[in-house]
């Protein structure tokens, strides 16, 4: 228990997590275009999510489905890293979990097309 609590109140370990993530996120905007397409996508339909959204529920729901994405590439591109330190030579399991990588990504952007549409339907 104590244990648990000096890790809660570790402002040192909580600082340096977030530099490890602004690090993280500094790698995939310069290595990753699909990220770097992905963001843009963000950055324009973000604000546009929060205009069109009527209430914190839509607005949630529209920038939500926009963040997904963002997390599910960096899953996507970290999975991508791992595979392909380990070895550039064909082989069979790592070409499935790249295409699994990408096929979340898929559905990630699908999910934006449906909550978008499905909540800008209501507007028609």
């Amino acid at each position: 228990m104590k244990k648990m609590l000096r890790s809660l109140t570790d402002a040192g370990r909580v600082a340096r997590a977030f530099g490890y993530s602004l690090a993280g996120l500094r790698a995939a905007y310069k290595k990753e275009s699909a990220f770097r397409q992905e963001l843009i996508l963000f950055l324009v339909l973000a604000p546009l999510g929060f205009w069109l959204g009527d209430n914190g529920v839509e607005r949630a729901l529209l920038v939500g489905s926009l963040l997904i994405v963002l997390i599910v590439e960096l899953l996507n591109s970290a999975v991508e890293a791992t595979v392909d330190r380990i070895g550039h030579k064909t082989n069979k399991l790592s070409g499935r979990a790249k295409d699994m990588g990408s096929a979340a990504v898929l559905l990630a952007l699908l999910g934006v097309v449906l909550v978008w549409g499905a909540i800008l339907a209501d507007r028609l």
